[in-house]
């Protein structure tokens, strides 16, 4: 009987920690979230036609609405993914969704970047006529430079923005600047090569140049030539920014992924290993290099 009892309590156990989430690493994700994520990302690199885009972005919102309907969408970056898509909705209902889905994906993985959680709850305010908090959203009107859309600045602090992984309001008034300078892909639509624009930014003056060369850009270009299929251009420009930046710890992450993707494992070690060093805090580097044991 004794025996009996404990398979119970044993059995009981684990439905729940299942049921809590505790058996979600066990979950394969979404191989279809992951493609649509990808389109999602691909439709919106160089030349932008936005009535494709939009049209796309509608069939990939009504394909996620349906396998929420059919509870396809169950691990973290199951829900990440399937915010992207109403986070590139055009309205309150879209937005909201996409609040909803990057909560559920942080509760599921709590160290999940919360920067979508922030840039979701700004679009939701905008779109209901109502000041962002965060100040993840930006714009350009026509010909006028990038400004910061209005921001409500008393609902939150810089502690909590850094929280999301949102810049402080000193930052985002400097990113404005730096919104308002070409970026490196204009060279590459001019016929640039990946090896001649490496040679341009080594013999440019970053803080003068006409050019964004932050680290944050940069890594943008790589993760745009990556999302094009150019995974061999894009190693060299995270490699760039690995040595502009060598203090920062995403340049070696960003770098880390590509390498892996690439299947380049033992130079990803180490590139991990070096973001992880720069920041013991970096949990993704952390999750990579545990999952690579």
């Amino acid at each position: 009987m004794r025996k009996i009892i404990l398979l119970a309590i044993i059995i009981g156990f684990i439905s729940y920690n299942s049921k809590n989430g505790l058996a979600q690493e066990k979950i394969a994700d979404n191989p279809e979230l992951i493609e649509i994520f990808k389109s999602d990302q691909s439709d919106r690199t160089n030349q932008i036609d936005w009535n494709i885009v939009q049209k796309n972005d509608s069939l990939r919102e009504a394909r996620v609405y349906k396998l929420l309907d059919l509870n396809k969408v169950i691990t973290s970056a199951d829900y990440s993914n399937a915010a992207i898509v109403f986070q590139h909705g055009g309205d309150s209902i879209a937005y909201g969704m996409a609040v909803k889905l990057m909560k559920k994906s942080i509760e599921l993985d709590s160290t999940r970047s919360k920067w979508l959680l922030a840039a979701a709850i700004d679009r939701d305010l905008l779109s209901r006529n109502k000041p962002q908090i965060y100040g993840t959203q930006y714009w350009k009107k026509k010909d006028q430079p990038f400004e910061l859309r209005e921001i409500d600045t008393t609902k939150i602090t810089d502690a909590e923005r850094i929280e999301y992984g949102v810049e402080t309001l000193a930052q985002q008034r400097e990113k404005v600047k730096r919104l308002n300078r070409k970026k490196l892909s204009e060279l590459l639509n001019e016929g640039k090569s990946v090896d001649d624009i490496i040679q341009f930014v080594k013999h440019e003056d970053i803080k003068k140049s006409q050019y964004d060369l932050s680290e944050d850009w940069i890594t943008r270009f790589g993760y745009q030539l990556m999302f094009q299929g150019e995974k061999e251009e894009a190693l060299k420009i995270f490699k760039l920014n690995t040595e502009l930046y060598p203090t920062g710890f995403n340049t070696f992450d960003s770098y880390g992924e590509c390498l892996l993707d690439l299947g380049y494992k033992e130079k990803a070690i180490v590139a991990y290993k070096k973001s992880l060093e720069l920041n013991p805090e970096n949990k993704n580097a952390e999750k990579v290099l545990s999952e690579m044991k």
